[in-house]
């Protein structure tokens, strides 16, 4: 799979679910620290740590914070369960220090805000518009392998539920220590997994309701 950088013409290679990802770094704003250092995929890679990247279109707008203020009240859940947490816009890190630091909704932010002025990690993981030059509402989690384990996109207009990252995470958590195993829809720790075999072909029902 291949994607298209519109303005220069040229075909690089996007991220794809199911393989590993390419090393890439980002300036970025460390709200805890309350100064800028480097988002750099290699060395949490080698930590051994879940990378979540979500990407939203811009600072001082107004779905953003909404977004943003959500993922913080579940970063405690998302360490816990061994992630490095990263968002990312094509603003500068210094429009993000600005940003974090003036809008109350951000207060709580304690996650890394990455910066993508050039578009090239946009562009990368596929949600780079250039009609607009931003990114669109990607939310992506790498495995400690460096493989790319989940994508979701939205457009601009629809704000996610940081809720549903943490289901996500949990399950491939749970999944790359148990890899035989699959999570049905919905699942949550503690409830009943899949084993996928020629025994399960047409009895999920009955697997699922096993007393």
């Amino acid at each position: 799979m291949e994607c298209c950088d519109h303005d220069e013409m040229d075909y690089l290679e996007c991220a794809k679910v199911g393989q590993k990802i390419r090393n890439f770094t980002m300036e970025a704003y460390d709200p805890t620290e309350g100064g800028f250092t480097t988002v750099d995929s290699e060395k949490i890679q080698k930590k051994k740590k879940w990378l979540v990247l979500v990407f939203y279109p811009a600072d001082f707008t107004f779905v953003c914070p909404t977004e943003l203020a959500d993922l913080a009240t579940k970063h405690a859940k998302l360490k816990k369960l061994g992630a490095e947490v990263v968002s990312v816009s094509t603003d500068t890190k210094f429009a993000h220090l600005a940003w974090q630091t003036s809008e109350r909704l951000l207060k709580d932010v304690k996650y890394l805000m990455a910066a993508d002025p050039t578009g090239n990690v946009s562009r990368y993981f596929d949600v780079w518009d250039h009609e607009s030059g931003l990114a669109l509402r990607g939310t992506f989690i790498v495995n400690p392998e460096g493989v790319l384990v989940s994508s979701e996109v939205n457009f601009y207009n629809v704000g996610r539920n940081a809720d549903e990252l943490v289901r996500k995470l949990e399950a491939n958590a749970y999944l790359i220590k148990n890899p035989n195993e699959a999570c049905p829809a919905k699942w949550t720790p503690g409830e009943k997994t899949l084993t996928p075999s020629e025994k399960l072909v047409g009895k999920v029902y009955e697997a699922l309701n096993a007393e």
